[in-house]
């Protein structure tokens, strides 16, 4: 099992502290969350399954692929991705070469964490239709691919069009890693047609299994059941070492824990969790 760490769980003033410690102990990756702006009407930010805002419009929002490149400069080991980067709200020039900025200053660290997204406030301001967020995000995906891995591209899409261009340089990785957001069918559907992997919302044991039935079915479906495919959860709390087991049972590959329950303690409890679950702690 690889364990990943959820900086955007702290106050935004410990995450270069917390991600050495996460690099020196062991962890497998650090993600961070990502909005682009927050509008101050709070009419559609209610969050799936609330009644309640999902946002406060002055909370600090930070460029993640930015701010994932601060990081690698004092990190060797860890992995840095965004659980998750709205990619479909950009152009894929913008995105795409965001991430293999970072993917070249990291070494070949990135993991690009994709979603649709949710709030339509952050759509409006943009200036681009909430309701097409979906089919503009698989074609971004698509155009990021070609860029990534082509000397040329020229692209005539739904939602991008442009004559061929020339996208240097390429990532370090042969193949950027791009996981998928979401736990609705489509998004489901999204991560086993066009990416590499899923990444859940928080969730436990007993929550996420029909999610993994249907990755399960939708991957024989499109014929990929013995192709690389990573699912990591957001499980935060685990019960101890034990339970570890279980969730590989299910089939997850990488679990993001939060072990704190405050910021001022989370190093330390990063450290304690490091200890007790066998991860191997580097020298400093």
């Amino acid at each position: 099992m690889r364990f990943g760490v959820p900086l955007g769980l702290v106050h935004p003033g410990i995450w270069r502290e917390l991600a050495v410690a996460a690099d020196r102990l062991g962890f497998e990756s650090v993600w961070l969350p990502e909005h682009l702006v927050f509008a101050t009407d709070l009419s559609t930010a209610r969050y799936p399954g609330t009644e309640e805002p999902g946002i406060k419009p002055a909370t600090p929002l930070f460029d993640a692929p930015a701010y994932l490149c601060a990081l690698a400069a004092v990190t060797e080991r860890v992995r840095l991705g965004t659980a998750v980067y709205l990619y479909g709200l950009r152009h894929p020039f913008v995105s795409a070469r965001a991430f293999a900025t970072l993917d070249q200053i990291s070494g070949g660290r990135a993991i690009v964490g994709i979603g649709a997204g949710w709030y339509e406030g952050e759509w409006i301001a943009v200036g681009v239709d909430f309701a097409s967020r979906g089919r503009r995000l698989d074609e971004a995906i698509a155009v990021s691919r070609r860029l990534w891995t082509e000397d040329a591209v020229e692209h005539h899409g739904e939602f991008f069009d442009f004559p061929e261009v020339a996208f240097e340089p390429k990532p370090v990785q042969p193949r950027l890693p791009v996981v998928a957001g979401g736990e609705s069918k489509a998004a489901l559907r999204r991560a086993v047609r066009l990416c590499d992997g899923w990444i859940s919302m928080p969730q436990t044991l007993e929550r996420v299994r029909p999610q993994l039935d249907l990755l399960r079915a939708y991957r024989k479906e499109a014929g990929r059941e013995g192709e690389p495919f990573d699912i990591t959860v957001h499980a935060y709390e685990l019960s101890g070492p034990d339970e570890v087991a279980e969730w590989e049972r299910l089939g997850v590959d990488r679990l993001i824990v939060r072990p704190w329950r405050r910021t001022r303690e989370a190093a330390e409890k990063l450290a304690e969790f490091a200890s007790a679950y066998g991860l191997s702690t580097r020298t400093p």
